[in-house]
């Protein structure tokens, strides 16, 4: 284990490079305040006789309490639940058959053997931070690769399609599958509400209700980068791509009752199995493929391909290997290192960029936007987020800054550029800039091929067939106490996609005998029965 920690080159010892060691000189484990002070006592605040009451001087237990009420940040309003790792990535030097430098000029690619240290961050979405990691919800694959031109953050999740392709309605997605705002309580009906009314989530739909919407566990789930990104070579010409982590140890999906009967004996199963599985040396792998495609608009195809909604046909552009990644290092701090990691998708480095599309370009503000909230205006100083290269920026102040970002030789004096007096410059530019030409009307438009059915159809007929039941079931299950609207409107999505996958639907649902006031979050089999059953099977007590 040593010797992969060492391997992983992440330049950090358990989590920390701030230059202080966790314990003291010489081994010395003594217990002291924030200021240094050695504690005597920590088992007694400062009182007048031993019954108090106790005197305004207690400065350890003021220091010590007030810390304890300020443990807590904002969790994230996405993606609150999370579980971590440190690892390595491991390039090919190729993509396929074809050397990488081809395609793009990111260095981290180019060399076969050239390792990378990685922070992985799976996450479930919806919901809070200690909610059970069995519930349905597409799951966060979040990677930080530490490259020498400084960080790159690949943000994805398990399933590689998503909901909407414009950003506009990120707000009303999440909204409608947070909790009721009067009830508190996730409620399938708000969540269709929404679905039905978004024709191009019916694909998503499809998987989420799926045994797909449920991994196993973190290191037996893929993961995406969703979005199409771009990639640069030296020569500035670029193409359009998509990110696939496929995981070595294979793929495996709970059903609705194997989940539920993981549930009421493990609600951190996947966090436990995961930080097992490294405890023991059972390092989990990934492989990271890329699809290509030419950086235009491709009329040829019945979709758009910035259309985050739709999968690129594996036929057409194969998942060509570009390298390995390998989780090999628990957190010692679960805060420190999961909790203050922080992800974007703007965080790219030279020969990789943005693609156009629409999603993508507003997740790059909100993701940033919801760290400096959340964490703070330096959460780029935290050692989980630093970068292992040299930072030197103008950027001063804010709160819980704890180190200027000077280069060597600079004037202290200059926070600006340009500047004759010592200042930063400048740096050279790699390579040919990307330089894409555009000619349209600024407009608040759908994309031309929107094509919402066609692959929800293919998915659906994809499945297997015990896939297939389970789809129609968990479906069934939820929809039967929605608005008859509600109801009707999925119908005809579920038959625009696939004549069988709308009639067994909507024989479903003529069979349910689900009362329509059995609402409750998606998935759940009867929220009114267990309401009920913790009336009548509960035991009376006493008082004392």
């Amino acid at each position: 284990m040593e010797d992969q920690n060492k391997k992983a080159g992440n330049g950090q010892t358990n989590g920390q490079s701030n230059g202080h060691s966790n314990q003291g000189g010489n081994g010395d484990q003594t217990l002291t305040t924030r200021q240094g002070h050695p504690v005597t006592d920590n088992q007694n605040i400062r009182t007048v006789g031993n019954r108090g009451p106790a005197t305004m001087e207690n400065y350890h237990f003021i220091e010590k309490i007030t810390h304890f009420d300020r443990e807590r940040i904002p969790e994230r309003v996405v993606h609150a639940r999370g579980a971590g790792a440190h690892g390595v990535f491991e390039a090919y030097g190729t993509v396929g058959d074809e050397p990488v430098a081809k395609y793009t000029r990111a260095k981290l690619f180019q060399e076969k053997g050239k390792q990378t240290p990685v922070f992985v961050r799976f996450s479930t979405v919806g919901h809070g931070t200690h909610s059970p990691e069995t519930l349905r919800d597409p799951r966060g694959f979040a990677v930080k690769f530490y490259t020498e031109d400084g960080n790159w953050d690949l943000v994805g999740n398990n399933l590689k399609i998503f909901f909407i392709r414009d950003a506009m309605k990120f707000p009303d997605l999440i909204h409608s599958q947070k909790p009721d705002p009067v009830t508190n309580i996730q409620s399938g009906e708000r969540i269709f509400d929404f679905i039905a009314n978004t024709p191009e989530a019916t694909h998503m739909a499809t998987f989420l209700f799926s045994p797909w919407g449920i991994p196993a566990n973190y290191r037996q789930m893929q993961g995406s980068g969703v979005n199409t990104y771009k990639w640069v070579n030296a020569d500035g010409e670029a193409v359009l791509v998509k990110y696939h982590w496929e995981p070595l140890q294979g793929i495996k999906n709970l059903t609705q009752a194997e989940a539920e009967a993981i549930q009421a004996k493990n609600f951190n199963h996947a966090t436990q199995d995961l930080f097992e599985a490294i405890k023991d040396g059972n390092f989990p792998e990934w492989e990271l493929c890329v699809q290509i495609m030419s950086d235009d608009e491709h009329p040829e195809l019945d979709f758009d391909p910035l259309d985050d909604t739709k999968l690129w046909p594996k036929e057409q552009f194969p998942w060509l290997p570009v390298g390995k990644m390998t989780l090999n290092r628990n957190p010692v701090d679960y805060f420190n290192e999961v909790e203050l990691s922080a992800f974007g998708t703007g965080v790219l480095v030279d020969g990789l960029d943005f693609s156009d599309d629409k999603m993508l370009q507003g997740r790059t503000l909100s993701y940033s936007d919801t760290q400096r909230y959340r964490v703070g205006a330096n959460y780029l100083q935290l050692p989980i987020n630093a970068p292992k290269t040299r930072v030197a920026t103008n950027q001063r102040g804010g709160q819980m800054s704890f180190r200027t970002d000077f280069a060597e030789g600079q004037n202290p004096h200059i926070n600006y550029e340009p500047s004759f007096l010592g200042g930063l410059k400048e740096a050279p530019k790699p390579g040919k800039d990307y330089t894409p030409r555009y000619e349209a009307s600024l407009v608040r438009q759908k994309i031309d091929r929107t094509n919402d059915f066609k692959q929800a159809g293919d998915t659906y007929r994809n499945f297997e067939d015990w896939e297939r039941d389970d789809l129609i079931n968990n479906l069934v299950n939820t929809l039967a106490t929605c608005d008859k609207r509600i109801q009707d409107k999925m119908i005809e999505h579920f038959t625009l996609a696939d004549e069988d996958y709308g009639r067994r639907v909507a024989e479903g649902l003529q069979k349910a005998s689900k009362s329509k006031d059995d609402k409750g979050p998606i998935g759940a089999t009867s929220p009114k029965e267990g309401v009920e059953a913790a009336k009548e099977t509960s035991h009376p007590a006493q008082p004392y």
